[in-house]
Protein backbone atom coordinates (compact mmCIF):
# COMPACT_ATOMS: atom_id res chain seq x y z
CA UNK A 1 0.00 0.00 0.00
CA UNK A 2 1.97 3.38 -1.05
CA UNK A 3 2.05 6.19 1.24
CA UNK A 4 0.03 9.09 0.56
CA UNK A 5 1.60 12.52 0.21
CA UNK A 6 1.20 15.21 3.06
CA UNK A 7 -0.13 17.89 0.25
CA UNK A 8 -2.45 15.31 -0.84
CA UNK A 9 -3.56 13.83 2.58
CA UNK A 10 -4.25 17.74 3.64
CA UNK A 11 -5.96 17.92 0.15
CA UNK A 12 -8.16 15.06 0.79
CA UNK A 13 -9.38 16.59 4.18
CA UNK A 14 -10.10 19.45 3.16
CA UNK A 15 -12.39 18.39 0.69
CA UNK A 16 -15.97 20.36 0.99
CA UNK A 17 -15.56 21.37 4.43
CA UNK A 18 -17.52 24.87 5.06
CA UNK A 19 -17.34 26.84 7.48
CA UNK A 20 -19.44 26.52 10.67
CA UNK A 21 -22.67 28.93 11.32
CA UNK A 22 -22.54 32.42 13.03
CA UNK A 23 -23.74 32.67 16.61
CA UNK A 24 -23.70 35.93 19.02
CA UNK A 25 -21.72 36.30 21.74
CA UNK A 26 -21.21 39.20 24.17
CA UNK A 27 -18.38 41.64 23.31
CA UNK A 28 -16.69 40.52 26.80
CA UNK A 29 -16.59 37.24 25.37
CA UNK A 30 -15.42 37.32 22.09
CA UNK A 31 -11.59 37.90 22.57
CA UNK A 32 -10.40 34.98 20.20
CA UNK A 33 -13.54 34.31 18.29
CA UNK A 34 -13.56 34.32 14.78
CA UNK A 35 -16.05 37.45 13.00
CA UNK A 36 -18.39 35.66 10.94
CA UNK A 37 -20.03 38.99 9.39
CA UNK A 38 -18.23 42.55 9.05
CA UNK A 39 -18.55 44.45 11.95
CA UNK A 40 -20.44 48.18 10.94
CA UNK A 41 -20.10 51.13 12.70
CA UNK A 42 -23.19 51.91 14.67
CA UNK A 43 -22.15 55.19 15.30
CA UNK A 44 -19.82 57.93 14.48
CA UNK A 45 -16.48 58.17 16.27
CA UNK A 46 -16.05 60.88 18.01
CA UNK A 47 -20.41 61.55 17.97
CA UNK A 48 -19.36 65.18 18.14
CA UNK A 49 -16.67 67.62 17.36
CA UNK A 50 -14.58 67.61 20.48
CA UNK A 51 -11.69 69.58 22.01
CA UNK A 52 -7.94 67.61 21.69
CA UNK A 53 -6.37 69.38 24.68
CA UNK A 54 -7.01 71.15 27.85
CA UNK A 55 -7.37 74.85 27.06
CA UNK A 56 -10.26 77.28 25.96
CA UNK A 57 -12.67 77.15 22.99
CA UNK A 58 -12.56 80.51 21.31
CA UNK A 59 -13.29 82.14 17.42
CA UNK A 60 -9.86 81.58 16.46
CA UNK A 61 -10.40 85.38 14.40
CA UNK A 62 -10.09 86.77 17.59
CA UNK A 63 -6.93 84.99 18.23
CA UNK A 64 -5.47 86.83 15.37
CA UNK A 65 -3.76 89.54 16.72
CA UNK A 66 -2.51 88.50 20.46
CA UNK A 67 -2.11 88.99 23.19
CA UNK A 68 -6.01 89.72 23.95
CA UNK A 69 -8.29 89.21 26.93
CA UNK A 70 -11.41 87.42 26.18
CA UNK A 71 -14.64 86.58 28.82
CA UNK A 72 -14.83 83.36 29.94
CA UNK A 73 -18.74 82.50 29.98
CA UNK A 74 -18.50 79.11 30.68
CA UNK A 75 -17.10 75.38 31.15
CA UNK A 76 -17.15 72.56 28.66
CA UNK A 77 -16.23 69.08 30.53
CA UNK A 78 -16.26 65.97 29.15
CA UNK A 79 -20.29 64.13 29.46
CA UNK A 80 -20.99 67.60 30.48
CA UNK A 81 -21.29 70.29 27.40
CA UNK A 82 -21.64 74.01 27.76
CA UNK A 83 -25.27 74.64 26.30
CA UNK A 84 -24.63 77.88 25.06
CA UNK A 85 -23.14 79.62 22.03
CA UNK A 86 -19.75 81.77 21.69
CA UNK A 87 -19.39 84.94 20.33
CA UNK A 88 -16.40 87.31 19.79
CA UNK A 89 -14.69 88.70 22.30
CA UNK A 90 -15.77 85.31 24.44
CA UNK A 91 -13.98 81.60 25.04
CA UNK A 92 -15.66 78.39 27.06
CA UNK A 93 -13.03 76.56 29.76
CA UNK A 94 -12.91 73.29 27.95
CA UNK A 95 -11.03 69.84 28.73
CA UNK A 96 -9.86 67.29 26.46
CA UNK A 97 -12.92 64.98 25.04
CA UNK A 98 -15.30 67.73 25.62
CA UNK A 99 -17.62 68.40 23.07
CA UNK A 100 -17.45 72.03 21.14
CA UNK A 101 -19.57 74.91 22.10
CA UNK A 102 -21.37 76.26 19.44
CA UNK A 103 -19.72 79.29 17.53
CA UNK A 104 -16.37 78.31 18.81
CA UNK A 105 -13.89 77.03 16.08
CA UNK A 106 -10.74 75.97 18.03
CA UNK A 107 -8.89 75.45 21.21
CA UNK A 108 -6.31 77.51 22.43
CA UNK A 109 -3.78 75.37 24.62
CA UNK A 110 -3.92 76.97 28.40
CA UNK A 111 -0.29 76.57 28.62
CA UNK A 112 -0.62 79.66 26.12
CA UNK A 113 -3.25 81.10 28.18
CA UNK A 114 -3.47 83.34 31.58
CA UNK A 115 -6.27 83.45 33.46
CA UNK A 116 -8.06 85.75 35.76
CA UNK A 117 -11.26 85.77 37.64
CA UNK A 118 -14.11 85.72 34.86
CA UNK A 119 -11.69 86.12 31.76
CA UNK A 120 -8.61 84.92 29.61
CA UNK A 121 -5.49 86.17 28.36
CA UNK A 122 -4.97 85.03 24.82
CA UNK A 123 -1.21 85.02 24.36
CA UNK A 124 -0.33 82.77 21.39
CA UNK A 125 -3.15 82.42 18.66
CA UNK A 126 -4.94 79.47 16.95
CA UNK A 127 -5.96 78.75 13.07
CA UNK A 128 -9.43 77.45 12.27
CA UNK A 129 -9.99 74.08 13.76
CA UNK A 130 -6.70 73.70 15.65
CA UNK A 131 -6.74 71.41 18.58
CA UNK A 132 -10.42 69.86 17.36
CA UNK A 133 -11.16 66.60 16.60
CA UNK A 134 -14.35 66.29 14.43
CA UNK A 135 -17.48 64.42 14.27
CA UNK A 136 -16.29 60.85 12.55
CA UNK A 137 -12.51 61.35 12.69
CA UNK A 138 -12.14 57.73 13.73
CA UNK A 139 -14.94 56.30 12.19
CA UNK A 140 -18.13 57.05 10.28
CA UNK A 141 -21.79 54.85 11.00
CA UNK A 142 -22.11 52.22 8.94
CA UNK A 143 -18.25 51.73 7.31
CA UNK A 144 -16.87 48.54 7.65
CA UNK A 145 -14.62 48.74 10.73
CA UNK A 146 -13.48 44.50 10.81
CA UNK A 147 -13.85 41.86 8.26
CA UNK A 148 -15.47 38.74 8.54
CA UNK A 149 -12.87 36.12 9.12
CA UNK A 150 -10.98 38.15 11.73
CA UNK A 151 -9.92 36.31 15.01
CA UNK A 152 -10.25 38.71 17.46
CA UNK A 153 -7.86 40.57 19.71
CA UNK A 154 -7.80 43.12 22.48
CA UNK A 155 -7.38 45.68 19.87
CA UNK A 156 -10.34 44.55 17.59
CA UNK A 157 -12.30 44.51 20.86
CA UNK A 158 -11.73 47.46 21.57
CA UNK A 159 -12.70 48.83 18.10
CA UNK A 160 -15.58 46.84 18.23
CA UNK A 161 -16.52 48.41 22.00
CA UNK A 162 -16.31 51.93 20.73
CA UNK A 163 -18.38 51.23 17.77
CA UNK A 164 -21.18 50.46 20.48
CA UNK A 165 -20.98 46.17 19.53
CA UNK A 166 -22.25 44.90 22.94
CA UNK A 167 -22.56 41.50 20.50
CA UNK A 168 -20.33 40.02 17.65
CA UNK A 169 -21.57 37.30 15.50
CA UNK A 170 -18.88 34.90 15.52
CA UNK A 171 -18.51 31.11 13.67
CA UNK A 172 -19.78 28.66 16.51
CA UNK A 173 -16.55 26.46 17.91
CA UNK A 174 -15.72 23.38 16.19
CA UNK A 175 -16.45 20.62 18.93
CA UNK A 176 -13.75 18.50 19.03
CA UNK A 177 -13.98 14.96 21.03
CA UNK A 178 -10.99 13.26 21.92
CA UNK A 179 -9.75 10.15 23.46
CA UNK A 180 -6.69 8.45 24.02
CA UNK A 181 -6.76 4.35 23.85
CA UNK A 182 -4.48 1.70 26.08
CA UNK A 183 -4.15 -0.32 28.83
CA UNK A 184 -1.07 1.30 29.46
CA UNK A 185 -1.99 4.38 29.77
CA UNK A 186 -3.07 6.46 33.35
CA UNK A 187 -4.33 9.87 33.93
CA UNK A 188 -2.11 12.60 35.09
CA UNK A 189 -1.57 12.71 38.67
CA UNK A 190 -2.26 8.92 38.83
CA UNK A 191 0.22 6.27 39.95
CA UNK A 192 1.53 4.12 37.07
CA UNK A 193 1.57 0.67 37.60
CA UNK A 194 5.07 -0.99 36.78
CA UNK A 195 3.96 -1.31 32.98
CA UNK A 196 2.13 1.34 33.01
CA UNK A 197 2.84 5.23 31.73
CA UNK A 198 1.01 8.35 32.07
CA UNK A 199 -1.24 9.84 29.16
CA UNK A 200 -0.08 13.20 27.83
CA UNK A 201 -1.51 13.26 24.37
CA UNK A 202 -5.09 13.87 25.39
CA UNK A 203 -4.15 17.17 27.52
CA UNK A 204 -1.59 17.82 24.78
CA UNK A 205 -4.29 17.73 21.81
CA UNK A 206 -7.09 19.40 23.99
CA UNK A 207 -5.02 22.47 24.33
CA UNK A 208 -3.83 22.45 20.69
CA UNK A 209 -7.55 21.93 19.55
CA UNK A 210 -8.70 24.98 21.64
CA UNK A 211 -5.74 27.47 20.68
CA UNK A 212 -6.86 26.80 17.48
CA UNK A 213 -10.34 27.88 18.39
CA UNK A 214 -12.14 24.15 18.47
CA UNK A 215 -14.48 23.72 21.87
CA UNK A 216 -13.46 20.47 23.44
CA UNK A 217 -15.11 17.02 24.81
CA UNK A 218 -12.27 15.05 26.55
CA UNK A 219 -13.67 11.76 26.61
CA UNK A 220 -10.57 10.11 28.79
CA UNK A 221 -8.94 7.03 28.66
CA UNK A 222 -10.41 4.04 26.49
CA UNK A 223 -9.09 0.24 27.49
CA UNK A 224 -8.35 -1.95 24.52
CA UNK A 225 -11.58 -3.47 23.93
CA UNK A 226 -13.46 -3.21 21.27
CA UNK A 227 -16.74 -2.75 22.96
CA UNK A 228 -15.29 0.35 25.14
CA UNK A 229 -13.57 2.04 21.86
CA UNK A 230 -17.08 1.72 19.68
CA UNK A 231 -18.84 3.29 23.05
CA UNK A 232 -16.49 6.29 22.84
CA UNK A 233 -16.68 6.80 19.61
CA UNK A 234 -20.89 6.71 19.82
CA UNK A 235 -20.23 9.23 22.63
CA UNK A 236 -18.27 11.96 19.63
CA UNK A 237 -21.59 11.60 17.56
CA UNK A 238 -22.42 15.04 17.91
CA UNK A 239 -19.39 16.27 17.27
CA UNK A 240 -17.59 18.38 14.56
CA UNK A 241 -14.37 16.31 14.93
CA UNK A 242 -13.19 13.01 16.86
CA UNK A 243 -9.74 12.34 17.63
CA UNK A 244 -8.19 9.13 18.97
CA UNK A 245 -4.71 8.56 19.57
CA UNK A 246 -2.98 5.21 20.08
CA UNK A 247 -4.89 2.10 18.97
CA UNK A 248 -4.89 2.76 15.23
CA UNK A 249 -2.22 -0.29 13.94
CA UNK A 250 -2.86 -3.64 13.34
CA UNK A 251 -1.53 -5.39 16.44
CA UNK A 252 -3.78 -8.35 18.77
CA UNK A 253 -4.44 -5.07 21.05
CA UNK A 254 -5.19 -2.13 18.32
CA UNK A 255 -9.32 -1.76 18.02
CA UNK A 256 -9.42 1.68 16.80
CA UNK A 257 -9.71 0.99 13.00
CA UNK A 258 -11.83 -1.68 13.55
CA UNK A 259 -14.41 -0.22 15.54
CA UNK A 260 -14.93 3.31 13.47
CA UNK A 261 -15.63 0.87 10.88
CA UNK A 262 -18.62 -0.91 13.09
CA UNK A 263 -19.78 2.66 13.55
CA UNK A 264 -19.95 3.54 10.08
CA UNK A 265 -17.25 5.47 9.54
CA UNK A 266 -15.91 5.76 6.14
CA UNK A 267 -11.96 5.60 6.39
CA UNK A 268 -10.44 7.68 3.38
CA UNK A 269 -6.99 6.80 3.96
CA UNK A 270 -4.13 5.35 6.32
CA UNK A 271 -0.74 5.41 6.59
CA UNK A 272 1.25 9.01 5.24
CA UNK A 273 4.45 9.60 3.61
CA UNK A 274 5.50 11.25 6.31
CA UNK A 275 8.40 11.12 9.33
CA UNK A 276 7.19 11.38 12.17
CA UNK A 277 2.98 10.53 12.23
CA UNK A 278 3.14 8.03 9.33
CA UNK A 279 0.68 5.98 11.34
CA UNK A 280 -2.21 8.79 10.61
CA UNK A 281 -5.56 7.67 9.72
CA UNK A 282 -8.54 9.83 8.29
CA UNK A 283 -12.41 8.83 7.85
CA UNK A 284 -16.08 10.20 7.59
CA UNK A 285 -19.25 9.88 9.26
CA UNK A 286 -21.52 12.27 7.35
CA UNK A 287 -20.77 15.39 8.93
CA UNK A 288 -18.22 13.69 11.77
CA UNK A 289 -14.69 14.13 10.72
CA UNK A 290 -12.11 11.41 12.10
CA UNK A 291 -8.50 11.81 12.44
CA UNK A 292 -7.20 8.88 14.22
CA UNK A 293 -3.37 10.09 15.39
CA UNK A 294 -0.25 7.50 16.49
CA UNK A 295 0.32 6.90 20.06
CA UNK A 296 3.68 8.48 19.99
CA UNK A 297 3.65 12.24 21.55
CA UNK A 298 5.46 14.34 19.00
CA UNK A 299 3.80 12.17 15.97
CA UNK A 300 0.30 12.96 17.26
CA UNK A 301 1.20 16.58 17.76
CA UNK A 302 3.38 17.17 14.58
CA UNK A 303 0.16 15.23 12.83
CA UNK A 304 -2.66 17.40 14.75
CA UNK A 305 -0.82 20.32 13.45
CA UNK A 306 -0.51 19.68 9.81
CA UNK A 307 -3.97 18.15 9.73
CA UNK A 308 -6.28 19.53 12.60
CA UNK A 309 -5.14 23.00 12.26
CA UNK A 310 -6.37 23.78 8.78
CA UNK A 311 -9.17 21.74 9.32
CA UNK A 312 -10.32 23.78 12.26
CA UNK A 313 -9.48 27.31 10.05
CA UNK A 314 -11.50 25.85 7.36
CA UNK A 315 -14.55 25.10 9.27
CA UNK A 316 -14.02 28.51 11.39
CA UNK A 317 -13.80 30.91 7.85
CA UNK A 318 -9.97 31.33 8.09
CA UNK A 319 -7.53 30.86 5.42
CA UNK A 320 -5.35 27.17 4.82
CA UNK A 321 -2.90 27.87 2.85
CA UNK A 322 0.38 27.22 3.35
CA UNK A 323 2.29 28.77 6.43
CA UNK A 324 6.22 27.98 6.38
CA UNK A 325 9.14 30.38 6.13
CA UNK A 326 12.48 29.91 5.46
CA UNK A 327 15.75 30.18 7.43
CA UNK A 328 19.27 29.12 7.10
CA UNK A 329 20.47 25.64 8.22
CA UNK A 330 23.00 26.00 11.03
CA UNK A 331 24.85 22.96 10.58
CA UNK A 332 24.42 20.11 7.45
CA UNK A 333 21.65 17.81 6.95
CA UNK A 334 21.75 14.62 4.81
CA UNK A 335 19.75 13.64 2.13
CA UNK A 336 16.57 12.04 2.56
CA UNK A 337 13.99 9.06 2.11
CA UNK A 338 10.53 8.48 0.08
CA UNK A 339 9.22 10.37 3.39
CA UNK A 340 8.92 14.31 4.20
CA UNK A 341 10.63 15.12 7.39
CA UNK A 342 9.54 17.60 9.77
CA UNK A 343 12.40 17.80 12.02
CA UNK A 344 12.83 19.46 15.58
CA UNK A 345 15.07 22.45 15.61
CA UNK A 346 15.99 25.70 17.64
CA UNK A 347 15.56 28.78 15.85
CA UNK A 348 18.38 31.70 16.42
CA UNK A 349 17.58 35.20 15.00
CA UNK A 350 20.26 37.57 14.77
CA UNK A 351 20.39 41.32 15.03
CA UNK A 352 20.03 42.10 11.45
CA UNK A 353 16.66 39.60 11.24
CA UNK A 354 18.21 36.86 9.59
CA UNK A 355 17.73 33.69 10.66
CA UNK A 356 19.56 30.07 11.50
CA UNK A 357 17.58 26.92 11.85
CA UNK A 358 19.78 23.88 13.90
CA UNK A 359 18.34 20.25 14.52
CA UNK A 360 18.08 18.60 17.60
CA UNK A 361 20.70 15.30 17.49
CA UNK A 362 17.47 13.08 18.50
CA UNK A 363 14.48 12.90 16.76
CA UNK A 364 12.74 9.95 18.43
CA UNK A 365 9.53 10.34 18.62
CA UNK A 366 8.66 9.88 22.19
CA UNK A 367 10.57 12.78 23.66
CA UNK A 368 8.60 15.67 24.35
CA UNK A 369 11.26 17.53 25.93
CA UNK A 370 12.94 18.21 22.58
CA UNK A 371 9.67 18.83 20.94
CA UNK A 372 8.96 21.36 24.00
CA UNK A 373 12.22 23.01 23.77
CA UNK A 374 11.87 23.24 19.85
CA UNK A 375 11.12 26.30 18.22
CA UNK A 376 10.55 25.27 14.51
CA UNK A 377 10.22 22.25 12.24
CA UNK A 378 12.60 22.13 9.61
CA UNK A 379 10.60 20.10 6.45
CA UNK A 380 12.61 18.32 4.06
CA UNK A 381 10.80 17.33 1.16
CA UNK A 382 10.55 13.19 0.11
CA UNK A 383 14.11 13.04 -1.45
CA UNK A 384 15.51 16.37 -0.73
CA UNK A 385 19.20 16.14 -1.56
CA UNK A 386 22.08 16.31 0.95
CA UNK A 387 21.81 20.20 2.42
CA UNK A 388 24.91 22.11 3.72
CA UNK A 389 25.19 24.65 6.28
CA UNK A 390 23.65 27.91 5.74
CA UNK A 391 21.82 26.42 2.95
CA UNK A 392 17.85 27.55 3.16
CA UNK A 393 15.37 25.29 4.40
CA UNK A 394 12.00 25.71 4.50
CA UNK A 395 10.54 25.88 8.64
CA UNK A 396 7.01 25.92 10.23
CA UNK A 397 7.03 28.01 13.25
CA UNK A 398 5.46 25.46 16.40
CA UNK A 399 2.66 28.26 17.34
CA UNK A 400 0.87 25.89 20.18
Amino acid sequence: MALLPVEDARTQILKGVKALGGEDVAIGEAQGRVLAKPLLARRNQPPFDGSAMDGYAVLSADTASTPVVLKVTGVSAAGHRFAGMVRSGEAVRIFTGAPMPRGADAVVIQENTEAQDGSVTVLQGVKPAQNVRFTGLDFRRGEILIPAGTRLNARDIGLAAAANAGTLRVRRKPVVALFATGDELVLPGGRPGADQIVSSNSNALAAMAERFGAKVVNLGIIPDSLKATERAIAKASNADILLTTGGASVGDHDYVQEALKNSGVRIDFWKIAMRPGKPFMYGRKGPLQVMGLPGNPVSALVCARLFLKPLLDAMLGLATGDDLAEARLGTAMKENDGRQDYVRARLAIAADGSRTVTPFSKQDSSMQRTFREADALIVRPPHAPAADKGDLAKILLLDF
